[in-house]
């Protein structure tokens, strides 16, 4: 599964990924690289928790994502 993240870096210098697809789904690492290695390792546990739970992975409801062009 592919699912988006939201990176960030804080006022800390740490970068701070969300996942807008999975609420609550938040981790951080010093670098990028260790930013995304986490939340990859965050995701798998937070969807072996909904699925445990018995909780379906489900859209946030009146999002939708779409890719558009543009000439620069």
């Amino acid at each position: 599964m592919k699912f988006k993240v939201r990176l960030e870096k804080d006022e800390d210098g740490w970068y701070i990924v969300t996942v807008p697809a999975l609420p609550g789904c938040i981790s951080q690492g010093k670098t990028e690289k260790e930013a995304i290695e986490n939340i990859k390792e965050a995701i798998e546990l937070h969807i072996s928790m909904l699925a445990e739970d018995g909780i379906p992975i489900t859209p946030p409801a009146g999002i939708k994502e779409t890719m558009v062009s543009v000439a620069v």
